[in-house]
């Protein structure tokens, strides 16, 4: 089978694509200058690798010889992995807003030799349909256009470069205070579903962020529902078929209102944000059903993301062998076969039935209590759980031996990153020694392979290294790395992060408009230079490096990180309260900011009742250090958030909050009283 340009690759993505009759390009000097030396228009076709219409159009019109030839003849393709150029997917994704109201993948774009866009959709069938026009007569439409009537194409890229130069945000600085927060928990529960949890009707998202918000007001408020909304969107998810009930980890979403049929893929992202919901709804509620939910997620991330070198992969497709969700559903009998007489109380556990609720089979979701599957089969709850835990480990046996969903094995920077916060924060919760393990493996394999000469690259994959890193790579790292030294407080980790926001600050810092631009300064020229503001399915860059400046800013006292945190927040505390869907990590932020951090040092943490009345308990408003050792504590004494204090045979608590600072404390009773 021929090959195209796309073999040089390294994203699982492009590689899909390598052998379509397409003589694609992956984008860079070669294709762009291509298309400037021959006049041709560029075809941009953005995708990522677990995508469902990106396969659908690939199949039916790049792996399409006539659709080739028109495209070989008449353009320059070029195709681009959106997981790996996340600037040229998020230009390109706000034409195709304004164009047609909305974004997505594949994202199809044709542009002017000089990469102005003229044309923008998303999927198209090959033949005219479900009210689209077919890809093969745009193709040759806009071929013909492009030769007969330039002026057209040339004022249609005009306009849209217009459109978004015009559409760069402006924002006005507010002052940060309390109402911000007040105005953004209303709106923000305006939109909420008070029968199932979660915002909206479907589909439906998780919004890691938004949930912490809510649980992050609940407290500040002292008002209940917040988190009582919290930990029943919570409750539901983790019992609904978006969580893998016996392999753990999330599905991308839900496209029920009642987070029963999942769109089956497995990000990263989502296996990193969500633990971390958890860990707070354990912290708040004590209930042992999150932390089971915390584990179970972690050890699939683990068993099945995790590179022999220590980095993370980034996603498990939706299909395997062409069918969505195959690898994941049951049927009833099979399950009988499986398990013989534990198949009653594992059916009756996870509503699996002889018809399924999803095509004929059964997709694993929890609508009984175990107490009330006790009574209906006459058995302890002790023998149900017994049970169910013998059971989950037979189906997930059998479950391994099917063809597997594809993994997109490359290795991103900013998604890695947020894995590191989760396992610290599964370790503070759980002291499962072998989370905080794999973060520290995680920074390691940053530093080896991603960590070049002072700067930071985005993707990893097949030994190989490239591409220069974005914002939220920069931002995720440093926050990361932050969440890391709380835990384990080495020296390393405070300097890589400080080294890090400097760049970030000095790289990557609008003054002009109080916000973080989404590429360098010395990054290639597009179009545009790109800003992300929003926190969607992952944080803005902007929201995160907010965060990880400000606590950055407490742990070393370099004024420049809190004044840079600040403005960034003023810039967009306003629409924050105004669209808080958009902005839940920012809020968080926010109220960290305006609860003035309590700076919180344990030293030899010996003592499980104090060590355990601090790490698993709802504070989100404190920074709390673990010092372990006396070289710790000597070598970061150069900091004044460590200076001053000695270290003692006996868990000693330090609490500081606004420039002051408490004596010694020894007794949980005593921390307890100056902090509630």
């Amino acid at each position: 089978m021929a090959e195209n340009n796309l073999i040089h690759e390294t994203s699982p993505y492009l590689l899909q694509h390598a052998h379509n009759p397409v003589n694609w390009y992956a984008w860079n000097n070669e294709a762009l200058a291509r298309a400037k030396s021959e006049n041709k228009p560029i075809f941009l076709s953005v995708g990522y690798s677990s995508c469902h219409w990106c396969h659908v159009m690939e199949h039916e019109s790049f792996e399409n010889e006539e659709i080739a030839k028109i495209m070989n003849e008449s353009f320059v393709s070029i195709k681009v992995d959106r997981e790996e150029r996340p600037d040229l997917d998020d230009i390109y994704q706000k034409v195709c807003q304004m164009a047609t109201g909305q974004g997505g993948w594949p994202l199809s774009v044709f542009l002017t030799p000089d990469q102005k866009p003229f044309y923008v959709g998303t999927y198209f069938p090959i033949l005219d349909n479900y009210g689209r026009p077919g890809f093969g007569s745009i193709l040759m439409q806009l071929a013909q256009a492009w030769k007969e009537k330039p002026t057209d194409v040339q004022k249609a890229a005009e306009n849209f470069m217009k459109n978004l130069q015009g559409a760069e945000m402006i924002t006005t600085p507010t002052k940060l205070e309390k109402s911000i927060l007040d105005e953004a928990a209303m709106n923000l529960f305006q939109i909420a579903d008070n029968t199932y949890g979660g915002f909206g009707q479907a589909p439906k998202f998780p919004n890691a962020a938004n949930l912490s918000f809510l649980l992050r007001y609940g407290k500040l408020a002292k008002i209940s529902k917040f988190s009582e909304f919290v930990l029943k969107t919570l409750n539901k998810m983790a019992k609904g078929g978006i969580f893998d009930q016996i392999g753990g980890g999330f599905h991308r979403y839900s496209t029920d209102a009642r987070w029963l049929v999942p769109h089956f893929e497995k990000m990263l992202y989502d296996n990193a944000l969500l633990p971390m919901v958890y860990a707070e709804a354990y912290q708040l509620s004590k209930d042992s059903f999150y932390l089971d939910v915390i584990n179970k997620t972690l050890e699939f991330v683990l068993r099945e993301m995790t590179s022999p070198e220590g980095g993370f992969y980034s996603a498990l497709d939706a299909d395997s062998e062409g069918e969505e969700g195959k690898f994941y559903v049951w049927s009833k009998k099979e399950i009988t076969e499986t398990l013989g007489r534990d198949a009653d109380v594992f059916c009756l556990y996870y509503d699996v039935t002889d018809g399924g609720n999803f095509e004929g089979h059964t997709i694993l979701n929890n609508t009984i209590a175990v107490s009330a599957a006790a009574f209906h089969l006459g058995m302890t709850e002790s023998q149900i759980k017994s049970s169910l835990e013998q059971s989950s480990k037979k189906l997930l046996n059998v479950r391994s031996h099917r063809v597997r969903p594809g993994l997109d094995d490359k290795i991103l920077t900013s998604w890695n990153a947020l894995m590191i916060s989760a396992f610290v924060r599964g370790y503070r919760v759980t002291d499962n020694a072998q989370y905080l393990q794999a973060a520290e493996n995680c920074v390691a394999f940053i530093e080896k392979n991603l960590y070049v000469n002072g700067t930071l690259l985005r993707t990893y994959k097949d030994g190989k290294a490239k591409l220069q890193a974005y914002l939220e790579d920069y931002a995720y790292l440093v926050n990361a790395l932050v969440d890391l030294f709380e835990a384990k407080p080495e020296p390393k980790y405070l300097l890589l992060a400080t080294a890090l926001a400097n760049y970030l600050v000095e790289h990557f810092w609008d003054e002009k408009n109080s916000s973080f631009y989404f590429t360098a300064d010395n990054h290639e020229s597009l179009i545009i230079r790109p800003k992300n503001n929003y926190d969607l399915s992952m944080p803005s860059g902007n929201s995160v490096a907010a965060h990880a400046l400000l606590k950055l800013y407490h742990l070393t006292q370099e004024k420049k990180f809190q004044e840079t945190s600040v403005k960034t927040m003023e810039a967009f505390g306003m629409m924050a309260a105004e669209n808080p869907f958009g902005f839940g990590y920012l809020l968080n932020t926010i109220y960290l900011y305006l609860q003035t951090p309590t700076e919180i040092t344990l030293l030899n943490p010996q003592n499980k009742q104090i060590y355990d009345g601090l790490t698993k308990r709802f504070l989100p408003e404190s920074i709390i250090v673990t010092i372990q050792n006396q070289s710790q504590l000597s070598e970061l004494s150069k900091y004044a958030f460590f200076a001053g204090k000695d270290y003692t045979p006996e868990t000693t608590v330090f609490v500081c909050k606004n420039f002051s600072c408490s004596l010694p404390l020894k007794t949980l009773s005593e921390i307890e009283h100056l902090l509630f």
